[in-house]
């Protein structure tokens, strides 16, 4: 036999992982367990572990350590997961560019909102965009700034809406407008300006939300008083449960705009002030990835987005 043909036999016995694979891959290592990675998947768990057997005979490697109770991926098998969520991140992208060529705002599109924002914005945006943009098919999805701009860096997300300064990666940002901070009392213990100076605040009974969310940073910045991050009663796993604490005469707190104008305050005794500092805003942005072939519909978004404000 030549040593062309041996090639040519060689070349055409090499076969390439499907998506499908890669898909299964990237679900386990997201989940760590074949049961919660088959239901993302919407297979079931047979199936996707004998595709990433398939997947793992294919290249001649194991990349996840079975046991009973343990799913563990070898360092190669991160590596490789890690790969894969890229192209498959890229094969997305594929399709992506097919919809920018064809009617705005149309298809499928993955957002992440974060907490602080959802309930004060969503309401009013979504209507319009059913309304202005019945093919665009838009799954939301509502978590803090660390996980929302590490599923957009992944692939998961293609946009999020998020409040600035915020480190998300290598993004593209559109500003859509300033959210001015309120300094929120209990019925009776407002000071009398108009406004609140940071030095108004008690620390001892500022109550914010917990780790996590980015509305306490941008809170704790805006004051500019560092003894704030020690001594802040952390507590609040949402604004309207942080407002009720309010209410109840527990401590004080800082609210968005946004919020105050969405009602948060309705039917409370509590009173809110603005805040009067340097940086008394958080700015609220719409970032999506660098590059992205999405990249005119994600401004298409933001102006529909920025005049919901």
């Amino acid at each position: 036999m030549s040593s062309r043909h041996r090639r040519r036999r060689s070349l055409g016995t090499t076969y390439l992982p499907t998506l499908k694979q890669l898909q299964y891959l990237v679900a386990l290592r997201d989940h760590g367990h074949f049961g919660r990675a088959a239901e993302a998947c919407f297979v079931t768990q047979s199936t996707l572990s004998a595709g990433i057997r398939e997947l793992e005979t294919l290249i001649g490697i194991t990349l996840v350590e079975r046991t009973r109770r343990v799913v563990r991926f070898t360092p190669l098998g991160d590596r490789i997961a890690a790969k894969a969520r890229r192209v498959i991140r890229e094969a997305e992208e594929l399709g992506d560019l097919a919809r920018a060529a064809g009617r705005p705002l149309s298809g499928e599109m993955r957002m992440s909102v974060i907490p602080t924002i959802a309930p004060f914005m969503l309401p009013r945006i979504l209507p319009r965009l059913r309304r202005d943009y019945p093919d665009l098919k838009l799954f939301l999805r509502e978590e803090p700034s660390g996980p929302a701009c590490e599923g957009l860096n992944n692939g998961r997300t293609d946009c999020v809406l998020l409040a600035l300064p915020y480190a998300c990666g290598e993004v593209a940002a559109r500003p859509l407008f300033d959210d001015r901070l309120f300094v929120a009392f209990p019925e009776g213990e407002e000071p009398p300006p108009a406004s609140i100076s940071p030095d108004q605040i008690d620390e001892r009974r500022l109550l914010l939300l917990e780790d996590g969310h980015c509305l306490k940073d941008h809170a704790l910045a805006a004051c500019n008083r560092p003894e704030l991050r020690a001594e802040a009663t952390m507590m609040g796993t949402s604004l309207h449960t942080i407002v009720q604490m309010v209410d109840n005469g527990l401590g004080v707190t800082m609210l968005p705009q946004m919020a105050i104008d969405a009602g948060i305050l309705d039917h409370t005794r509590v009173t809110a002030k603005p805040l009067a500092a340097e940086h008394p805003s958080r700015s609220i942005a719409l970032v999506w990835r660098r590059a992205s072939p999405r990249e005119k519909d994600f401004h298409l978004l933001a102006d529909v987005l920025a005049e919901a404000r």
